[in-house]
């Protein structure tokens, strides 16, 4: 999937319920992964290194507490959630959308360039 040179690396999330949506970014850096959550209006959401591993026909985005960095967008249910480390499961829907969650949110985006 993110070996796939049409796979998009920025993502808007398309089912929040607040009319500001998160952005998502994925790079490669040096084999580690780096993703990045923008919350449109706010600010950083959360950014962090990680390994990403196939399960099944998903990919998940592993990373411990040293690697996340949760921004002031995030809210006090993901900070608890996420501080000791935790991964961010990634599942393609259909040619144009995916489905990232973690233990106590999950969005559907929908990419914003190939």
């Amino acid at each position: 999937m993110l070996g796939n040179q049409i796979f998009p690396l920025k993502w808007e999330e398309t089912s929040m319920d607040d009319g500001k949506p998160l952005v998502m970014s994925i790079v490669e850096n040096n084999g580690s992964l780096f993703m990045e959550f923008t919350k449109t209006g706010e600010g950083l959401w959360a950014e962090s290194r990680g390994v990403i591993c196939k399960t099944g026909t998903d990919f998940e985005a592993r990373f411990t507490g040293e690697q996340i960095r949760l921004g002031p967008a995030a809210g006090w249910i993901l900070r608890q959630a996420l501080k000791n480390g935790g991964k961010f499961k990634l599942t393609k829907l259909g040619s144009d959308q995916l489905r990232i969650a973690t233990s106590s949110w999950s969005g559907i985006f929908s990419p914003i360039s190939k």
